[in-house]
């Protein structure tokens, strides 16, 4: 779950739709949500299609939402990944938000709040205080002010199949020279070392931003990426860039991965064609369900490759996924509490079923979690750092040209120097 698209004109237009936002609340004149003979529905926007390994944990949360709110129907409309970035943008706009909706947090929701578009949550999180701490949301906090709730703490890993390491010798690696030596022996041993989607650039992305991140460190690009006097332009960010360069000389990835889309990509690492798969922590119910051996995968922390500035517990991630509510609902105290609960049933089904690491308290029997989700929890239990993804931490302009630039320097378009001035140019854009 990252994020894509671009738009100065559309952002022009978001900012021109709405005031920024100064206090913590305001009325809204032409809400989504319905009464119809006693019942309410709140209409719900979510990127939890049918093959999302979320779509399951957001049915059974509305379930328990439902029927913890006689009379209350939530009606959810799903959408793929990267057409979504372009609708929730539309829809801001033009003031046409449902209920309740998804999004990411950080940088890519921060136009919809200052626009006046978003339900401010400060009334509403004492109620639910004590199940999820103020800190898991902190990126959804904006000018000192709560404005969502998060599901789940989604961390950037490496999935890899455990068989095929094991076959061919191949240790798990943690470092970037070993990373590299491992590519190249599956490679002389006719095995794609790595599945990807160039076509869903966020995909790749999960790879560039943790070799970015193990190079430069969380200060660094979090710093860079927000426009706190740190250049982009950098060796470090260089190195990163040459990393991926490097694994596209030497065919490290799936063929056709410009044409793959992400289901694509990682039905050929379910199917055991692929050795390694780069993306989050949610991968592993995904496996459980279309891997038909899913005791043959594993997963480890994206391996280091500058250790004066990162260590191998440092990850890409944290609280991101995101339910906002529409400030023009015309039942917000509902859809408010419909956001809070529904994460919280979230975050509990989608660690039951492997799918999330979860956001809120676990105060439910756990024991049946499955192992590969166990390990990520174990992971991220020992993070020393979490630093939100390129596209999830930057505005969503940036982010966009970021995942152009990307694809660049992936088709060989773009030289790494090349790719880091380009985003050096960009982040310098005021």
């Amino acid at each position: 779950m990252s994020l894509k698209k671009k738009g100065v004109a559309l952002l022009s237009a978001i900012l021109m739709a709405g005031t920024v936002l100064t206090g913590c609340g305001g009325s809204g004149n032409s809400g989504s949500g319905s009464k119809d003979g006693g019942t309410t529905t709140l209409k719900m926007w979510t990127i939890a299609t049918e093959s999302d390994s979320f779509h399951q944990p957001y049915l059974d949360a509305i379930k328990d939402f439902e029927k913890a709110h006689p009379g209350v129907k939530i009606e959810m409309e799903t959408f793929e990944n990267e057409a979504y970035k372009t609708k929730i943008k539309a829809a801001v706009a033009a003031n046409d938000l449902p209920d309740v909706f998804f999004t990411w947090a950080g940088g890519f929701s921060k136009s919809f709040v200052e626009s006046g578009k978003v339900h401010c949550l400060d009334s509403y999180y004492s109620e639910y205080e004590k199940d999820i701490p103020k800190a898991a949301l902190a990126n959804d906090v904006y000018d000192g002010k709560l404005y969502g709730s998060v599901t789940c703490t989604p961390v950037s890993v490496m999935w890899y199949n455990e068989k095929l390491f094991k076959d061919n010798g191949v240790e798990v690696p943690k470092t970037w020279d070993e990373f590299k030596a491992a590519c190249q022996t599956f490679i002389s041993k006719g095995i794609t070392p790595i599945g990807t989607s160039v076509k869903d650039t966020w995909v790749l992305a999960m790879l560039h931003d943790g070799l970015a991140l193990k190079s430069a460190g969380t200060e660094k690009v979090t710093k860079a990426l927000t426009k706190q006097g740190q250049s982009y332009n950098d060796p470090d960010f260089v190195k990163a860039a040459t990393c991926i360069k490097e694994l596209v000389d030497m065919k490290a990835f799936i063929k056709g991965a410009t044409g793959l889309s992400n289901d694509e990509a990682s039905a050929e690492f379910y199917k055991e064609k692929v050795a390694m798969y780069f993306t989050g922590s949610w991968m592993g119910g995904s496996i459980m369900t279309d891997a038909k051996k899913p005791e043959n995968f594993s997963v480890a922390p994206i391996p280091v490759v500058n250790d004066q500035n990162a260590k191998v517990t440092d990850f890409m991630g944290g609280g991101s996924d995101t339910l906002m509510v529409s400030e023009s609902s015309e039942n917000k105290d509902l859809a408010a509490k419909a956001a809070f609960e529904i994460t919280r049933s979230v975050s509990k089904y989608a660690y039951l079923s492997g799918a999330g690491i979860p956001a809120w308290k676990v105060d439910y029997d756990a024991k049946d979690v499955p192992q590969l989700t166990q390990k990520v929890a174990d992971l991220a239990a020992n993070a020393t750092s979490y630093t939100l993804w390129f596209d999830t931490l930057m505005s969503s302009d940036d982010a966009g040209e970021y995942l152009t630039l990307l694809q660049a320097l992936f088709s060989g378009d773009k030289s790494p120097q090349a790719f880091v001035q380009g985003m050096d140019e960009q982040l310098s854009k005021k």
